[in-house]
């Protein structure tokens, strides 16, 4: 599935996997970027957006950036949260890798290239991490907060759980059976891939302010349907570790 060429690897084939909610302001940039870093790397690419019910001018550009390129797959749904789009993005995939992050821009899509060189014999899949994170102070101690709760917590091993540029075979992704709506299915990802043996390679990538939009976390509803999620998850995969149970089944 991977074969080096020229010093850098390559891949079978990919699918590239954006949530996207009011990301009309960077949705183009980012599907340009991944198409271009894609390239580099198989002959055998899809990208896939998932338009998570915005209300801004993203469907608009998705729907001219389809007859630019023939590798684009539009979703549209209705409001369904951050995990509620992933999960339709990983469903919709059909490559044999699958490599995901926001449609905000925070991450540059061209680094990909650094994640596909990281897999090596006993690597499983490649999980970045950022260099520096360019966000307010608040947003940088809750985030550093987060991390170390949830290392404590569920006994997360990587360095940076919450950065959300991943590269995962497909496989692996349909074995792990992910079920959380909002952002807590990072978490519950890294974990049961842990939990499964499976092992990954960390990668430093950059990190930009957000240019356009506005972040969706900070939202009183969000975050309660986030805490209401981690309390699930925390009872589900570290008290009763039912997908540890479900898999010896």
């Amino acid at each position: 599935m991977v074969s080096g060429e020229k010093g850098l690897n390559t891949l079978s084939s990919l699918s590239v996997v954006f949530p996207a909610y009011n990301d009309g302001g960077t949705i183009a940039s980012m599907v340009a970027a991944a198409r271009s870093a894609g390239r580099q790397l198989t002959d055998d690419m899809e990208i896939i957006v998932v338009n998570d019910g915005s209300t801004d001018y993203t469907a608009v550009i998705l729907d001219e950036l389809k007859s630019r390129y023939p590798e684009l797959r539009v979703i549209t749904q209705e409001n369904r949260g951050y995990g509620g789009a992933l999960r339709s993005g990983f469903v919709a995939a059909k490559k044999d890798w699958i490599f995901y992050t926001d449609g905000d821009a925070q991450y540059n899509p061209l680094e990909l290239v650094l994640l596909a060189d990281a897999l090596k014999d006993g690597v499983d899949a490649v999980n970045g991490y950022k260099r520096s994170r360019h966000d307010s102070w608040f947003r940088i101690v809750i985030g550093r907060m987060y991390h170390h709760l949830m290392s404590i917590l569920f006994g997360i091993r990587i360095r940076d759980v919450d950065c959300d540029f991943r590269l995962i075979p497909r496989r692996i992704i349909n074995e792990i059976r992910l079920e959380s709506v909002s952002g807590a299915i990072c978490l519950e990802m890294v974990k049961k891939m842990e939990d499964f043996g499976y092992v990954f390679a960390e990668v430093a990538v950059s990190h930009y302010p957000r240019k356009y939009g506005v972040s969706q976390f900070f939202v009183p509803a969000r975050i309660a349907r986030s805490l209401y999620q981690l309390a699930g998850l925390y009872k589900t995969l570290v008290i009763e570790k039912k997908h540890l149970l479900e898999k010896t089944t």
